[in-house]
This record gives structure tokens, C-alpha cells and sequence, in this order.
């Protein structure tokens, strides 16, 4: 006899683990399908930063409560998801200004804290930093970080506990029409409805039903140092200079790109992170606080992200009763807890939020695609 639900998903990273635990919140059956492990592919490997910091509003919205969600987790989900607030500052080069402050206001009537420092007030803020190139930081006091895998893990435990069917270690082969999800063992899983959340594995997915989504898969480093005796340094992300520097517990710290890196296969690319890639990153940060440089190589890693063309996410319906989510460009991961029931909305044919209608697959073909973040640096948001 074939299984039937009321939605499959496919992928249990964060994203696909939030819409099922909303989903089976909201009452539906689920079936979710992994090929591995949730958190198994690059949420696992996320730097899992938690900022509200986005020029569009519904992500600053959404990024804003999955904040307060990752705060309260042990009371919504029965686990801890690792978070901790740091705040973060962002350091902008000149061009920039007009922007950011702009956004800091809008961001503020939404409830986001943003302080605007420049000047000696800046200097003052970040004692030791060569702030040459940077005209203004915008530090948001609520930002911080999280454990992903934990984050990921324990949203997922509960929505099997809700009654999610959690089918690991297998692969989904083929999408019918049906919609019927065709597992590599033979199985057929009969749906009401197949939402795609597999990140960089979703374009040949989203073939599959006959949607081509204009998606692309990237390799990107994060290195991991070693405070080693030097007096540390508040995250901050440094538009100016392209990269991102957070804590990781007490003794380490993380830092990785903010600009577009080289395309690659998800199935075969180097996921070590090659010494002149940590040098490179390591040369930008010490320029920016010269007393880094006594800091110690830790080691890294390498990742993938999905990547739309505008580098926001792809979601919305692809097919008959076929949805996806995905290109969320890594900057995924502060969304999912509170997109998630958004999603699990779209899915069910509930009402749907009016800003999430932008990110539709299909506002590149008829022209609407999104303008965000700060110049190169679209990552942001």
C-alpha cells in the first residue's frame, strides 16, 4: 500500500526541518526525506549568524522572530538551540551611508535595535580596529549566533514528536506527478503536496516537475582561529572589506567571505579549506586589527550555498502542488524557525504574507528581481 500525506518534503536541513514542524503544528501529516541526517549538509556547517540586519523588510520581519524563537527554544521545541547575543557591528566604507541609515530607521520601527556610530564615537566603540575605509558601523544589540546542529536537531525531534515521518538516509529519486515522491529504494510516497527544501541539491529537483530555477551552487570557506592570549573583538561583519568575524564559545573565533565566490558541484568540491584561502582572510582581518595578527590557525572548512540571482530566496509554488524554498544564498539559516510557518502557510493554501509573494520563482523571468544588501555584499540581505 503506498504511503499517503499531506506533504512531503524534501530535505531536512533547517528550512525543511521548520516547515515540517509547522506543518504538523498546524494539524497536516508529514513526511520528510533526507539522505542523510538533518543538518546534514550545509546547515551543519553554517557559521549560524543570528541578525536581523536586512535592507528587505519581510526578512528583517522574519529574521527579527526567529531570534525571539532561537531565545525561547526550550520552551517551543524542548531543546537548546545553542544561542547566544553577542551583537554585531557592521562596518560600512562611504558609499553606503545614506543607505544604512535609511535602514537603521526602517529597521527600528519594526523593533530591531540599531545604534549608527561614526566618527570618535566609532573609534571609541572599537579601540584597536584601522578603521580607514569605513565611514559608519550600524551595531545591532540583539544579533548573536547559534549551534545549527543543535538548532536543526531539536526543531526536527519535535516535529516527530508531533507525528512527523522522519525518512533518513534515503533519497528522492523522482517527483511524479500527483504529486508522487519516488524513493531510491522503489518506495512511492503519495502527497497532497511536495515542498523542495534541499538547498543546493534543489535545481535538479525542481527539473524533475519542469522548473528550471535559475540557481547556482558556490563554495565558500569559513577558517577558524584561535584567540591564543589576544584580547578579542566583538563580531562585526566589514562590508568594506568583504568578510565576517564572529566568537565561537571563549577561546575561538570564525571569519568567512561576504562576497560571491567561485561555482562548483555539489556532489564533487573540496570541502577543506586550503592555506592560501585562511591567509588571504587572515590578511583582511589583521589589516582592519592589527593585533590579530597573534592570533592562531585554528583549521576551517568549506561549504555550499545556494544562490539565486539576486541572492534572496526562491520560494513559491513550481509546479501543480509542487513548492519550493530554496536559494537562500547563505543567509538561510537566521530565517528558517520563523519562515518556516510562512512556508508551511503557502503550502497548505492558507493566506499568504504579501512579502513573501516577492521571493517567487518566477520574478526573474518577468522581471522582478530583488534589490538588497549593500553593493557586492547581497548576502546581507
Amino acid at each position: 500500500m503506498t504511503p499517503t500525506y499531506d506533504v512531503g518534503i524534501v530535505g531536512a536541513g533547517i528550512h525543511g526541518a521548520s516547515a515540517a514542524f509547522h506543518l504538523a503544528s498546524m494539524g497536516a501529516s508529514v513526511a520528510i526525506v533526507e539522505k542523510t541526517t538533518p543538518a546534514g549538509g550545509p546547515t551543519g556547517v553554517s557559521s549560524a549568524v543570528c541578525r536581523a540586519y536586512y535592507t528587505n523588510r519581510f526578512l528583517a520581519e522574519c529574521a527579527r522572530n526567529s531570534i525571539a524563537m532561537f531565545e525561547n527554544f526550550e520552551a517551543l521545541v524542548g531543546a537548546d538551540a545553542g544561542h547566544r547575543r553577542t551583537g554585531i557591528y557592521f562596518l560600512h566604507p562611504p558609499e553606503d551611508v545614506e543607505e544604512a541609515r535609511g535602514s537603521a530607521q526602517r529597521l527600528g520601527e519594526l523593533g530591531i535595535d540599531i545604534d549608527l556610530l561614526d566618527g570618535d564615537g566609532l573609534a571609541a566603540e572599537l579601540p584597536g580596529f584601522d578603521l580607514d575605509g569605513v565611514a559608519l558601523a550600524a551595531f545591532e544589540r540583539n544579533a548573536g549566533y547559534a549551534d545549527p546542529h543543535a538548532a536543526t536537531n531539536g526543531i526536527f525531534a519535535k516535529a516527530v514528536e508531533l507525528g512527523v515521518a522522519p525518512l533518513l538516509g534515503r533519497t528522492v529519486v523522482t517527483i511524479e506527478s500527483g504529486p508522487t515522491m519516488v524513493l531510491d529504494d522503489g518506495e512511492h510516497i503519495q502527497c497532497g503536496r511536495v515542498l523542495i527544501a534541499a538547498g543546493p541539491w534543489t535545481k535538479p529537483l525542481a527539473a524533475m516537475v519542469g522548473a528550471d530555477l535559475p540557481l547556482t551552487v558556490e563554495r565558500h570557506i569559513v577558517a577558524s582561529f584561535r584567540w591564543a592570549g589576544v584580547e578579542p573583538v566583538p563580531a562585526y561583519g566589514d562590508i568594506a572589506a568583504g568578510y565576517y568575524l564572529r566568537p565561537e564559545g571563549e577561546d575561538l573565533f570564525i571569519a568567512g567571505p561576504l562576497l560571491p565566490e567561485p561555482e562548483v558541484d555539489p556532489d564533487h568540491f573540496q570541502t577543506q579549506i586550503r592555506p592560501e584561502e585562511t591567509e588571504s582572510l587572515a590578511e583582511k582581518i589583521m589589516r582592519r586589527v592589527p593585533r590579530l595578527e597573534g592570533v592562531a590557525v585554528q583549521g576551517g572548512w568549506a561549504s555550499l550555498y545556494d544562490v539565486s540571482p539576486d541572492w534572496q530566496p526562491v520560494i513559491g509554488e513550481i509546479a501543480p502542488d509542487v513548492f519550493v524554498d530554496a536559494g537562500t544564498s547563505g543567509h538561510g539559516f537566521k530565517l528558517a524557525p520563523e519562515l518556516g510557518r510562512h512556508v508551511a502557510a503557502m503550502v497548505l493554501g492558507d493566506e499568504t504574507d504579501p512579502g513573501l509573494l516577492e521571493f517567487r520563482p518566477d520574478r526573474f523571468a518577468t522581471g522582478h528581481a530583488l534589490s538588497a544588501g549593500y553593493g557586492d555584499a547581497r548576502i546581507l540581505g
